[in-house]
Order: structure tokens, then sequence, then C-alpha cells
């Protein structure tokens, strides 16, 4: 039976429109619930019609928001007993869904959805909306927020932090195309969107308002009123310094951080990314 996505989105765009709870608002809202976890619907999704090649589903992100709006507190007993809305609970992993997580206090709310293949690895996130590819490596203490679109055989290493970009409803989420790899303690925020193949050193952290100074093709890569930030296909970047040359910063020889593509990927940094595999 094929997915009806137009009629879901009727029914989401009638029951956030509501100022009550209509009768079809919860259903309506579990409805989505499940067409995320299974990766029938995305917050965002490729689109080759769109300049940066993705679409945002605005009408999705709505009715996440409807579910925290219709959902009630409630306490949820066990080993770590936490309080949350009852709209989101702790999505529940059986061997067929093929997802290995490892013991040791990882959570992943129902409504995000992990492929076959995914390995979530001791204490990891993720929050609802998110979508994480087949094969993708999520490390200790990494985060990967609502909305959040993750390609396949991607790494997040540890303690990477994925921001989730949930309002406004039409921004577009962080999106981390395919084979990427994301080094420890790296931070991608504010819809940035990172094409497949390129490499984001440990410790490099992206926002809307990062400029990233390009050296190997002489271009400084900034986000526009139009389009996020974008890390082109293949890149490599690493965390670097920019000198101030005005006032007492240039007399106190002060630098501000600032992200630099260094060079773009070749066989000798695929090669020293087969380790990866071996993780998997």
């Amino acid at each position: 039976m094929r997915f009806d996505a137009t009629s879901l989105e009727n029914r989401i765009g009638a029951a956030f429109q509501s100022a009550t709870r209509e009768p079809d608002s919860l259903p309506a809202f579990l409805a989505l619930r499940e067409a995320l976890t299974h990766g029938h619907v995305r917050a965002a999704e490729p689109d080759p019609a769109q300049p940066t090649g993705w679409r945002v589903n605005a009408w999705v992100k709505r009715g996440i928001l409807l579910g925290f709006r219709l959902g009630e507190m409630q306490e949820i007993p066990g080993s770590f007993p936490f309080i949350d809305k009852d709209t989101y609970p702790l999505q529940p992993f059986t061997l067929a869904d093929k997802v290995r997580i490892v013991p040791g206090g990882s959570a992943v709310r129902t409504g995000a959805h992990l492929a076959p293949g995914v390995v979530c690895m001791p204490p990891m996130y993720v929050n609802v909306g998110a979508y994480v590819d087949e094969g993708t490596m999520i490390d200790s203490h990494a985060l990967v927020g609502s909305c959040a679109q993750i390609g396949r055989r991607v790494h997040l290493s540890a303690a990477a932090q994925i921001g989730g970009v949930l309002e406004p409803v039409n921004a577009s989420p962080v999106i981390v195309e395919d084979d990427v790899l994301i080094g420890g303690n790296c931070g991608v925020f504010e819809g940035a969107l990172i094409r497949r193949r390129a490499v984001l050193a440990a410790g490099v952290v992206l926002t809307r308002a990062t400029a990233v100074y390009d050296v190997v093709r002489g271009e400084i890569l900034r986000a526009t009123p139009e389009t996020p930030l974008i890390i082109p296909e293949g890149a490599v970047v690493v965390p670097g310094s920019r000198a101030i040359t005005r006032g007492k910063a240039a007399e106190w020889g002060l630098s501000l951080y600032t992200p630099v593509v260094v060079k773009y990927r070749d066989e000798k940094t695929d090669v020293s990314l087969e380790l990866e595999d071996l993780l998997r």
C-alpha cells in the first residue's frame, strides 16, 4: 500500500491551525510520528530542483511542533527515570531493525529514523525528526538534533554536535550528506550543509555566521539570505585562525578562530579513512 503523504500533510495542517484539540489532532500527529520513525516522510529531502539540492518540508516540522503542543507531561520509570511529553516516548528497537545500539545510556526519541546498519555508541542521543541513513556511526557523546538529516556511511565522531533546526519551520535543518567524516568535538549548527565526502577535522565549529576560508580555491564561503553555509564536496576543513589587524587586538597579537579548507579529498585521504569501515 502506497504511503499518502499529501493526505497526512492536509491533516497536520488542519490540526496545527486549530487553537483547540480537534478529534483528529492526536491521530494525525501519531500518524506523522509513525511515518517519521519509518522514514516515509522527512523534515528535509533531496530535491535537484532546489538551489541547494534539498527541499524543506515545513509541514513536517509543524507536525513535530504539534506533538509538543498535544503532549502531556508524564513520568517514565526505569533504570534511568525521566519526565517528558507523552507524545515523544523513547523509541523501542528490535533485532529486526538491524540497528546496533551498544549498552551504556543512549537514547533515541520516537519520530527519529535510524536506517539498518546504523551503529550507536554510548552515550549518544537522536532527537525527533532526525533522519540517519544506512551504515552511519554515531559515536560516544554525539548528538543528532531535531530534524537533522544524516546521509549514508557518515561517521559522527565522539562528542560531535549536529544541531537541530525546528523553528522557523521553513528554515533548512543541518544536513550532512553521504560519506562525510565529522571529527571529534565538532559542532555543526544553524542549517549548515555539508556536502558528500567532506571531512571536518576535530574541533571545527560551523554556524550560519561562520566564514570558511578555502585556501585551495581562493574563496571565502559564507551563508547568504537565501542559502545556508555550504561546505563543498570533498573539502577537508580544519580549525584555523585569522589575525586581527586593527586596534588593541592587533597590538596584542590576537587572532580569531576560523575554519579553513586546506585540501580536497584524494586517494591518500581516503586510505586514511579506511579505518572507519573496521569500526562498523
